[in-house]
């Protein structure tokens, strides 16, 4: 299993017009705010997965966070087993599901999170263990936040084994002994001190992503829906189902547009919380036809800009989302790519969120671009 360092899984960027933290930590390897190579997305992903299978592989419940962490889970799950139910928080509104447990992100620009519980208690009594899985953690006060919601209505997740799994841990050993009272674990691939990095990002200048300009002559593209719907994490899925659905969907892309060698560069876009999907093709592109793809995904989190040296956004686009045409979302670091291949689980046909999206990618070159929706 590869060990990863600081140089390898961090970079610092400034978010736009949040007092309460002003930086982010971007990981170029994750596949969200940067674009990267597929399968070294998914090779760090498995590692964190590797670490809690030998720990907590008994574990047959892991719920990641959205928006950031929601590929880090499904992998961290797919690595412990099969038969492991993963689901995911939402900030999407799903009117299928009645039951919510709610809880608070503080620190973000969205600090409403919710978790679908229709069927948790069943989950719950089929394992003694429950993995959470995060990004990165640097106080511990979302997963506090989120468990104690949980004690309130499953008061039986006392008996059981609390692990916080991420990428990187910043949680100081004060915060560590309190989640260490809550019964709370860490697992981590890399820890780093609790350092407030206020003051690290003030010398940066960074301005706003920039709005799109709604140009109906140049928002045409291919859309195509694959017949083989993708399951949906956000309400619990058996982990090997979701994994082949995935494959599967994934390789019914053949069916709608000429794959081949000669492909170039590729790029394949995940939105949002849709972000496990896009990994999956995009490293199956680069297996079955040796092409040079990469892949990262919009984001609902406002980054500044900036062209300093050591700046991970440089570039970066306010666009519609995909789940609803009255919010904004951004797509930062846009490259010139030979096809671009959105994939998302959005049910939302509205031309102004395609629209949005697929005008700045031809902004920047890109001239060939599929909407693959599952």
């Amino acid at each position: 299993m590869k060990k990863y360092t600081e140089r390898e899984l961090l970079r610092i960027a400034k978010r736009f017009h949040n007092t309460k933290r002003t930086y982010l930590l971007v990981d170029p390897l994750q596949g969200k705010h940067i674009p990267v190579n597929p399968s070294d997305a998914m090779d760090m992903l498995h590692s964190l997965g590797e670490l809690v299978k030998k720990s907590y592989g008994e574990s047959r419940l892991v719920i990641g966070f959205a928006e950031t962490a929601t590929a880090v889970g499904m992998a961290v799950s797919e690595v412990i087993g099969d038969d492991c139910v993963y689901i995911h928080t939402t900030r999407e509104d799903i009117p299928s599901e009645a039951y919510w447990i709610e809880f608070k992100e503080e620190h973000s620009h969205a600090t409403d999170q919710k978790l679908a519980a229709s069927n948790l208690k069943k989950w719950l009594s089929k394992t003694d263990t429950i993995v959470f899985v995060d990004d990165e953690i640097s106080t511990g006060k979302t997963i506090i936040n989120f468990i104690n919601q949980l004690r309130i209505y499953y008061p039986e997740i006392s008996e059981k084994k609390l692990v916080a799994a991420s990428i990187i841990n910043r949680v100081s050993k004060e915060n560590n002994e309190k989640m260490l009272s809550l019964g709370i674990e860490s697992i981590y691939i890399l820890k780093m001190d609790e350092t407030d990095l206020t003051e690290y990002v003030k010398k940066y200048s960074i301005c706003e992503a920039q709005e799109y300009e709604d140009n109906a002559d140049q928002t045409a593209c291919d859309e195509f829906v694959c017949d083989t719907g993708l399951l949906d994490p956000r309400l619990g899925v058996n982990t090997g189902d979701y994994r082949n659905n995935c494959q599967l969907f994934a390789r019914k892309l053949h069916s709608f547009i000429d794959l081949d060698k000669t492909m170039g560069k590729v790029l394949v876009l995940g939105t949002e919380e849709c972000m496990y999907p896009a990994i999956i093709l995009g490293k199956m592109l680069q297996e079955e036809f040796n092409a040079d793809v990469y892949t990262h995904s919009t984001t609902r989190s406002p980054i500044g800009i900036c062209q300093d040296a050591d700046y991970p956004i440089k570039q970066g686009y306010k666009i519609k989302s995909y789940y609803d045409s009255e919010r904004s979302t951004y797509i930062y670091n846009i490259d010139k790519y030979d096809l671009v291949i959105i994939v998302t689980d959005s049910k939302l046909v509205n031309p102004g969120e395609t629209n949005s999206l697929i005008e700045v990618l031809k902004r920047e070159g890109n001239n060939r671009i599929v909407l693959y929706r599952g």
